[in-house]
């Protein structure tokens, strides 16, 4: 009996000295390789984000197999991929219906509007008192209040997600973009007068430039919420169809390598849209000290 008990705890020691020998490997190479000189330039930033993503993805793979994790609390990594190669129809679906339908549609009206709105905030001292007050009421509004109310007055199809999505979105962005068309100093704004500039070519040639950094800002805080909400407005009501419908159902069904999947879909969508926004940012704000390697 002892020595059963001796042999399973040495077996546990050797499964736990694996597992932190992997990780003690790959820690040292991503540090050797984030202090490299090619770690400066965007392939190199890109191979070390790669590489953390690698490694946790090993020691995910390694711990569920040694350690023998039952499939319903944790499945491996290659279980979701086989997951997502054996539904990839059905999974591509649903990521039309969340990320373009709904998240895409609700990021784009509510960040044009956001925009819209600051400029008449900016311009008008009565909505600088009177709707930011206001705006930081409403963006504290918890999501899972207010997505039920929109579901039923837009209806169960995407429309009622991207209502949620412009919800989530307007008010940070609006507080960015008004502090955005602020940044340009009170000497620069002086030279545009003496120039005799007006208002509108002052904010097109100048302020709306220098407001860029935090615009993007806003875009990328915006980028996340806009997923975020889509799919938890699928919870609340939704066609056949979207990654929170594809969770919420599967979680009700003990399918934890479909939850998986949708949410790997999700991630990878999360993230391909912040990189997309970081990439546009470097090129508009090129000038910025932010952007200097």
């Amino acid at each position: 009996m002892q020595v059963a008990a001796l042999g399973a705890a040495l077996l546990v020691d050797l499964r736990l000295a694996a597992v932190l020998a992997v990780w003690f490997a790959a820690w040292q190479v991503n540090i050797r390789l984030s202090e490299s000189t090619l770690a400066r330039r965007d392939g190199g930033r890109l191979a070390v984000a790669a590489l953390f993503g690698v490694t946790i993805l090993i020691l995910w793979e390694l711990t569920v197999r040694l350690f023998d994790v039952p499939g319903v609390i944790l499945p491996p990594p290659t279980r979701i991929a086989a997951i997502l190669a054996g539904n990839f129809g059905l999974l591509w679906g649903d990521f039309v219906q969340t990320v373009v339908k709904g998240a895409l549609s609700g990021y784009v009206i509510g960040c044009a509007a956001a925009v819209a709105m600051a400029v008449a905030v900016d311009r008008s001292p009565f909505l600088q008192r009177g709707l930011l007050p206001v705006g930081n009421f409403m963006a504290a509004l918890p999501i899972i209040g207010t997505a039920p109310i929109l579901v039923m007055w837009f209806g169960f199809g995407w429309q009622s997600k991207a209502a949620v999505v412009v919800l989530m979105v307007f008010f940070p962005m609006l507080v960015n973009a008004v502090a955005g068309l602020q940044a340009a100093d009170r000497m620069q704004r002086d030279l545009m007068e003496t120039y005799a500039a007006s208002y509108w070519q002052s904010l097109v040639k100048l302020r709306l430039p220098a407001a860029m950094p935090l615009i993007f800002n806003g875009l990328k805080i915006s980028s996340t919420l806009a997923l975020i909400g889509a799919i938890v407005a699928e919870f609340f009501g939704s066609p056949t169809l979207g990654l929170g419908f594809r969770i919420s159902t599967s979680v009700g069904q003990l399918q934890l390598g479909m939850v998986w999947a949708g949410i790997t879909v999700a991630a990878l969508a999360g993230s391909a849209f912040y990189f997309a926004v970081a990439r546009a940012e470097k090129r508009v704000t090129f000038w910025h000290p932010s952007q200097r390697p």
